[in-house]
């Protein structure tokens, strides 16, 4: 049976770093089962203080010492990576990827035959450990793979798997893409309440605190969306003249024209 004692990144990036600091955070596992590796020497006492574990400059050495590597480097990076490690890498192994754009078959195919292969696309809000990922898995990934990755993966938030590689693009839009998105809903609520006579930074906690409190009622409903909205906007207040407003700019439009080419975008740089 595949062991999942010790945790190699390759890259100690932002994303990586996020979870690192949840594993060790949550106590499911202690840094002495972690390693990671930065690209060059500058700063690397610094990089291992900072995220409490081993960080070195060789890739062959981490992969020899890992039971699961975490390919996080840049995405044009990942090709060069994994031609260096191939030699060291078999069956016993779990790579699981989180670079953004590069498709599992791209991976298994500069791999040795039956690597196991889990891609993962995680969001940015996993900095503040209220990250949002999906996942698939590979030809070879088993069971036991993807729950250990799911798991791995809640200690920065929540974790989906998905049917096929194909739905994670639409993962890459709505959560991947979508803190940007919902910057911009907050933002431009907190600009209209600015141009109507409120100061900015004002309007702005207004519209944050708002989109935080509604997120967390949304995640504990026992309704449905559609009744969430109801409850607010009961007939003849003046949240409905808002919905109304919302529906006579067909909004269900704007929103799924935004999924849909940003999905076909995150489809398109994967091939």
């Amino acid at each position: 049976m595949a062991s999942y004692t010790k945790i190699g990144f390759i890259g100690s990036g932002k994303m990586a770093g996020a979870i690192i600091k949840g594993l060790i955070k949550t106590g499911f596992t202690v840094p002495e089962n972690i390693i990671a590796t930065k690209s060059n020497p500058s700063g690397l006492e610094e990089k291992s203080a900072e995220l409490r574990v081993k960080v070195i400059l060789d890739n062959k050495e981490l992969v020899k010492a890992s039971d699961v590597i975490f390919i996080s480097t840049k995405p044009n990076q990942v090709l060069g990576i994994l031609e260096e490690i191939k030699p060291f890498i078999n069956s016993e192994k779990l790579i699981v990827s989180i670079a953004a754009g590069v498709s599992i078959n791209k991976i298994e195919s500069n791999l040795p035959v039956g690597s196991r292969v889990i891609r993962v696309m995680p969001n940015t809000p996993a900095l503040v450990g209220e990250g949002m990922s999906g996942m698939v898995g590979g030809s070879e990934a088993n069971e036991n793979d993807l729950r250990y990755v799911k798991t791995l993966l809640s200690t920065i938030g929540k974790c989906i798997i998905v049917d096929s590689e194909a739905q994670l693009d639409i993962v890459t839009a709505i959560s991947g893409s979508g803190p940007a998105f919902f910057y911009k809903v907050i933002n431009e609520i907190a600009r209209a309440g600015e141009k109507l006579g409120m100061d900015y930074e004002k309007a702005l906690l207004l519209s944050i605190q708002t989109a935080i409190g509604s997120a967390k009622m949304a995640m504990n409903r026992d309704i449905s969306m559609e009744q969430l909205i109801s409850n607010v906007a009961t007939k003849g207040g003046c949240t409905a003249v808002g919905v109304d407003c919302m529906n006579g700019y067909n909004t269900e439009k704007v929103f799924y024209d935004v999924i849909k080419s940003t999905t076909e975008k995150a489809h398109a740089l994967g091939q």
